[in-house]
């Protein structure tokens, strides 16, 4: 039987796991154990006195960075079986639905939480750690953000949402941003579904939702415009 899709977590907060991985359609996958989820206490790997696990920066300036050889002896612990190394940082290569998508292809995940002011570069570099954000702001550290990459491949997991097809109008999939989605009641403080939507006209729907999209990614985000056309230009060319 094969391992399903695993993901470790280095941390020094390894009670913020899974939050919020253990509820709903995430949390029940992980129950039926389509995928598995491993916490690893980054403080149990330190020899220091008081159980410390970071220092004063090198040249000085605020704050404390994570010690690299309590770091690296952590990472050593974990058997990584073909799974990336990633150290989830804002300085990393933004995080986009094309590398989710191959990384859920994959056996899993080995995520490492960064604290303070961050890791130290020897480490970094000796260990070939993937740097990853998953936005352009800051965080105290690395646990949500974790978290959220977990969650945004685990999903893309067969029989996790059930139907394949749930995941192949979402933002990012087609090179746009999703088109917007209305339900009942037809009308609700005076805002009505668009009639096309209840025409029961497919094609018509169909272009409508394109169209949206479009609007939405010009008014939103005008930079995926232009690699949503190269995409579109390289499958006539297929």
């Amino acid at each position: 039987m094969s391992t399903p899709f695993t993901a470790t977590v280095l941390t020094l907060y390894p009670d913020a796991f899974p939050g919020v991985l253990g509820a709903s359609l995430i949390g029940r996958a992980l129950s039926m154990k389509k995928w598995q989820l491993e916490t690893l206490d980054i403080r149990s790997f330190s020899h220091h006195k008081h159980a410390s696990v970071d220092d004063t920066p090198a040249g000085g300036g605020p704050g404390m960075v994570l010690r690299p050889d309590v770091a690296a002896a952590a990472m050593d612990a974990v058997d990584l079986k073909g799974r990336p190394l990633i150290y989830l940082s804002p300085r990393g290569k933004p995080l986009t639905q094309a590398m989710v998508r191959e990384y859920a292809a994959g056996p899993g995940l080995v995520l490492f939480c960064g604290r303070f002011e961050g890791l130290d570069q020897r480490v970094i570099e000796a260990r070939e750690m993937v740097e990853i954000s998953v936005g352009d702001f800051v965080l105290a550290g690395g646990e949500v953000a974790a978290q959220a990459m977990i969650e945004a491949c685990v999903r893309l997991l067969p029989g996790v949402l059930g139907a394949a097809e749930s995941t192949d109008e979402e933002s990012f999939e087609g090179g746009l941003l999703e088109y917007p989605h209305y339900t009942r009641p037809r009308i609700w403080e005076g805002r009505e579904t668009p009639p096309v939507l209840l025409s029961g006209d497919h094609g018509a729907v169909a272009k409508w939702r394109r169209d949206e999209a479009i609007k939405i990614t010009r008014a939103r985000r005008p930079d995926l415009l232009g690699r949503a056309a190269g995409k579109e230009n390289k499958n006539e060319r297929d």
